[in-house]
């Protein structure tokens, strides 16, 4: 198996082992690892390479970093693998969704205490029946966080896809009724949101026994908009940020203590 190029950086994400802290902070988007960034210490860009952007700094004296994954399972299974295989062993997905449950409103927090796998990547990984969790000191780090510094913080279920358009426009596609049945079925069971990684980053984080969460930033929730409630679309996704910072320091204290 090609896991390096030839000057024994990884083959997609361009990081070499000891580039990278043991704790990641995972955003889809590459232009927002900068902005993640300028919270450590000393940060500093370790690798430009595809849809992966990595910097690596420090926190409270420990070294952490922030990697870019693109959109989907696919990029960021890649991520993941590579960055375990650099010494990285907690993950913290900094991430956006839409809202589902109607209570989850344009600028709060969601914090996922597991996903609905409807991405096709972590079908490889697993059979169906298993369930993509995230860890449960990271998720109640992030709560944690997020009620400390007053942002409004909702925790449960979010659903995970790998077409976009599929959960926006589903009545165009082929698959329509099977889509849009599943669709009242999550909202019916009280899913909180919807979006694109968290189920692949659980599972694969299970296969290669890190510890893994998520915390999604709402844009919008199109379930208000069909019932006529109020829904601005915000882009500002500092809340997340902010929460995924405090968390990775409650954690490091705690795994100071624990040693």
């Amino acid at each position: 198996m090609l896991n390096y190029s030839e000057d024994e950086r990884m083959y997609h994400i361009g990081v070499a082992p000891g580039e990278v802290g043991k704790y990641v902070l995972l955003p889809g988007d590459p232009k927002r690892c900068a902005k993640i960034a300028a919270y450590f210490e000393d940060a500093r860009l370790v690798a430009d390479s595809r849809e992966y952007v990595t910097y690596t700094g420090r926190l409270d004296g420990f070294p952490v970093s922030v990697t870019s994954t693109g959109i989907g399972g696919p990029s960021a299974a890649i991520a993941m693998e590579e960055l375990s295989m650099c010494g990285a062993d907690t993950f913290l997905r900094v991430g956006t969704a839409g809202g589902m449950d109607l209570d989850v409103e344009s600028g709060d927090l969601v914090v996922a205490s597991g996903a609905i796998r409807m991405d096709g990547t972590s079908k490889e990984y697993a059979p169906i029946e298993w369930p993509a969790v995230p860890d449960f000191q990271l998720t109640g780090a992030l709560e944690r966080a997020a009620r400390k510094l007053g942002y409004r913080c909702h925790v449960g279920v979010v659903q995970c896809k790998d077409a976009f358009y599929g959960q926006h426009r589903p009545e165009s596609l082929p698959t329509a009724d099977e889509l849009m049945q599943k669709w009242k079925a999550w909202l019916r069971l009280g899913c909180k949101a919807s979006e694109m990684e968290s189920a692949t980053l659980f599972t694969v984080g299970a296969y290669l026994r890190v510890r893994v969460g998520s915390v999604l930033f709402i844009m919008s929730n199109q379930e208000r908009v069909k019932k006529g409630l109020d829904n601005p679309i915000l882009h500002d996704t500092d809340k997340a940020i902010r929460t995924a910072i405090e968390a990775i320091r409650i954690l490091i204290a705690e795994d100071v203590h624990s040693v």
